[in-house]
C-alpha cells in the first residue's frame, strides 16, 4: 500500500555575445495553473463528468439542480501542495457539497441553516454567514496534512476558514504508536453538487499547485504519501519531507496508497507538464503492476517533458517481494542509463536488500481487522533518516 524546480531542454543553444559562442539552456516555464474553467452557456466542457445530475449552462455560469449525485471533474491529481478554487453563489435554501470523489474529504455549506462542515474521518461543524445571491469563492486547499477551507463573500470581502490537521497513528493495531485522531488525503478527482434546496449556480473552477518551477518533483504510492499515516509531531522526519526539506530548491511529493504504475502515470501527465520539474523521483511497485513496457514508458514520458528521471528501488517489505521488483526497475535503469536510490538497501537488516529490517517500518497489525497478518513496508522516523541518508550517497546531484 505502497506507496520539487526548473525544467531544463536537453539542447544548447549558441549565442553570440560581442565575438564570443557562449552555450545557453533553453528553459520552459512552468505554471501553476492545472486546469481552468469559465461556465458559459456557448461552452463545452468535455472533462466535466455530470453523472446524471440535472444541470444548465447559462450565462450567469452552471446551474446545478440536481441532488442525486455529484458533478466531477475527470482530472486525477494528488500534488500535496495544490488547490481548487470555485465561483460559486447560493440560492437561500442551497445546501452545496464540494469533495473528493472517494469521500474522504467533503466541505458542506448550509446557506439555510447558515452553517458549514468539514469531514474526514470526523466532522468539524461552525456557524457562518451566508448572503444567498452573493458570489463566494469557495477554497480548498491541501498542502500535506493540512485541509484548510475558505468561503469568501466577493461583495463583503468576509472570508471564513475551516481547517482539518490530519494526524496519523505511525502503525495499526499494536503497532500503533496514537490514535488515529483524523485523516483527509483528498484523494483523487474533485466533485461538487447540491444536497438539498433550488439551486447551486458554478461560475468558475480552478486548480492550481502552490508552487511550479520545481527542482524535485517525487512520485509514488503510499510510501511516498507519508502524510497519509505519520503522526502529526513527526511528519517532518518522514523520507519526503527530508528530501525535500534539503534540496535547495523547491519541490513537491505526489504519493497516493494503494495505487500502482498505471495511476503514478495519469497523476504524472495531469501534473509534471503544467509545474515542470528538473527531476522527477518515481518510488513505485510495492502494490504490484510494474512490467518493464510500464516503466520504460514512464522513463521516456520523463523525458519527453525535458525533465531527469529517477527511478528508485522499493523499500524492503515482510514479504521480501522487493526482490523481483527491484531486479526489474534496475534493468530498466541500465537500459536507459538513469539514476535510482536504493532505498531496499536502506531498510533491510544487512544492508543488502534482502530481509526487512523491521526497525525502519511502522507495525501494522492487521489481525483483528482483516486477518492480513503483520505488515512492515511503510517506512517510519527511522527508515525514513535511513533512506534520506542513501540519497545522498545514491543522488546527490538533486541537492546540487
Amino acid at each position: 500500500m505502497a506507496v520539487r524546480k526548473n525544467k531544463w531542454r536537453s539542447g544548447f543553444l549558441l549565442l553570440v555575445l560581442q565575438g564570443l559562442l557562449l552555450p545557453a539552456v533553453a528553459q520552459q516555464q512552468g505554471t501553476t495553473l492545472l486546469y481552468r474553467a469559465v461556465f458559459t452557456e456557448k461552452t463545452n466542457f468535455p472533462d466535466l463528468q455530470l453523472n446524471n445530475v440535472a444541470c444548465r449552462l447559462t450565462d450567469k455560469g452552471l446551474v446545478v439542480t440536481g441532488k442525486d449525485s455529484v458533478i466531477q471533474l475527470n482530472k486525477y491529481y494528488s500534488l500535496g501542495e495544490r488547490l481548487v478554487r470555485y465561483e460559486v453563489v447560493f440560492t437561500p435554501d442551497a445546501v452545496a457539497v464540494f469533495r473528493s470523489n472517494t469521500g474522504d474529504y467533503r466541505l458542506v455549506i448550509n446557506a439555510k441553516e447558515q452553517w458549514a462542515s468539514v469531514t474526514g474521518e470526523s466532522e468539524f461543524r461552525r456557524s457562518v454567514r451566508i448572503h444567498p445571491g452573493n458570489p463566494y469563492i469557495i477554497e480548498i486547499r491541501k498542502h500535506y496534512q493540512e485541509s484548510r477551507a475558505a468561503i469568501t463573500d466577493l461583495v463583503t470581502g468576509e472570508q471564513q476558514v475551516l481547517v482539518i490537521q490530519s494526524d496519523g497513528s505511525g502503525g495499526v493495531g499494536v503497532g500503533a504508536v496514537q490514535a488515529q485522531n483524523t485523516m483527509a488525503h483528498q484523494w483523487d478527482y474533485y466533485c461538487f453538487g447540491l444536497q438539498q434546496g433550488t439551486s447551486l449556480t458554478v461560475r468558475q473552477m480552478t486548480v492550481q499547485a502552490l508552487e511550479c518551477n520545481l527542482t524535485l518533483l517525487l512520485y509514488g504510492d503510499s510510501q511516498s504519501e507519508t502524510e497519509g499515516y505519520f503522526p502529526a509531531k513527526d511528519f517532518p522526519d518522514s523520507w519526503t519531507q527530508l528530501v525535500m526539506r534539503n534540496i535547495k530548491g523547491k519541490a513537491i511529493s505526489s504519493g497516493r496508497g494503494g495505487c500502482t504504475i498505471k495511476e503514478v502515470m495519469e497523476r504524472i501527465r495531469n501534473e509534471l507538464p503544467y509545474v515542470k520539474a528538473k527531476y522527477v523521483m518515481v518510488t513505485i511497485g510495492t502494490n504490484g503492476g510494474n512490467t518493464e513496457q510500464l516503466l520504460s514508458e514512464l522513463v521516456e514520458y520523463i523525458r519527453s517533458q525535458g525533465s531527469i528521471p529517477i527511478l528508485n528501488n522499493v523499500p524492503a517489505n515482510e514479504h521480501g517481494s522487493q526482490q523481483e521488483i527491484n531486479a526489474l526497475i534496475g534493468k530498466v535503469r541500465k537500459k536507459y542509463n538513469v539514476k535510482g536510490c536504493q532505498f531496499d538497501l536502506a531498510t533491510s537488516l544487512q544492508r543488502d536488500g534482502k530481509e526487512v529490517d523491521k526497525t525502519t517500518m511502522w507495525h501494522e497489525d492487521y489481525t483483528a481487522i482483516n486477518n492480513w497478518g503483520h505488515y512492515y513496508h511503510h517506512p517510519n522516523v527511522k527508515g525514513s533518516r535511513l533512506m534520506y541518508l542513501q540519497t545522498l550517497l545514491d543522488i546527490p546531484e538533486i541537492y546540487e
